[in-house]
């Protein structure tokens, strides 16, 4: 397999981190690139720099916010900049990680600026795969909090498929060495269950008391949920870790 640089947009996050050291064992030459690292994808700054040369760009950039139009003014303007940069630098292969359902759920403002963020991809005029991935493992914790009120977890009792962050990386890393897909590949976890007993099985797991019950209010951030919103529909790529096996292999909870 011939060598290839790629740069990793938002590469020293959970995802971009986990990618880098894979790719980078299979001999390709990683730049990991981050605001923290002078890599810039909203204000441009140094993007013309780190793309000199790339064969391939990777985008799992990020913004911890759910204010619509914050998050659409990050993916729009991100996501123009990074195309503009990478075709003039001659890049073969535009890949970015989104999130499945993002084509389904238009009421959430987060999945309404990762949609836009795929348009501009598919749109630019570069080769591209575009991977949308089930909700991480690592975030259950997270959702866990995002939906307790009172010390009990109402969760509704949609489906969802969570994947582990180490089978995301390892099929970003597939896609980011293959052809181009121009088209979307959808990817979750091995197991398909409702949302309220996930949470619950992760909780029990880790000791946590929390109770957790079932509402009748379908909402994801905003977003209404219907029965598979959540969840690959049709053709999809399966990590190979279910929820018992990750999280035993998870540091003892204290």
């Amino acid at each position: 397999m011939m060598s290839k640089k790629i740069v990793i947009i938002g590469g020293t996050g959970l995802i971009g981190a986990k990618l880098a050291r894979l790719l980078a064992l299979a001999g390709h030459t990683v730049v990991a690139a981050s605001p923290g690292m002078g890599v810039n994808s909203v204000t441009g700054q140094g993007l013309s720099e780190v793309m000199h040369g790339a064969d391939v760009l990777v985008d799992v950039s990020n913004i911890m916010s759910f204010d619509p139009a914050e998050v659409r003014e990050f993916f729009e303007t991100s996501g123009r900049n990074l195309v503009a940069a990478a075709a003039d630098a001659g890049v073969a292969h535009h890949v970015v990680l989104s999130i499945v359902g993002v084509d389904r759920m238009l009421d959430n403002g987060y999945f309404q600026g990762k949609l836009l963020q795929e348009q501009i991809a598919a749109t630019g005029g570069l080769p591209y795969t575009i991977v949308r991935s089930t909700q991480f493992f690592e975030f259950l914790g997270t959702l866990a909090d995002a939906y307790t009120k009172d010390g009990r977890v109402t969760l509704p009792g949609s489906q969802i498929q969570p994947i582990a962050a180490d089978d995301v990386a390892a099929i970003l890393a597939n896609v980011a060495t293959s052809e181009p897909r121009n088209g979307v590949i959808e990817i979750g976890g091995p197991e398909r269950a409702p949302f309220d007993r996930v949470i619950a099985h992760f909780l029990q797991a880790r000791a946590d008391l929390r109770a957790v019950s079932r509402g009748q209010e379908a909402s994801y951030f905003g977003g209404r949920l219907e029965e598979l919103s959540l969840v690959p529909i049709g053709q999809q790529k399966l990590g190979g870790r279910d929820l018992d096996s990750w999280l035993s292999a998870q540091p003892t909870q204290h």
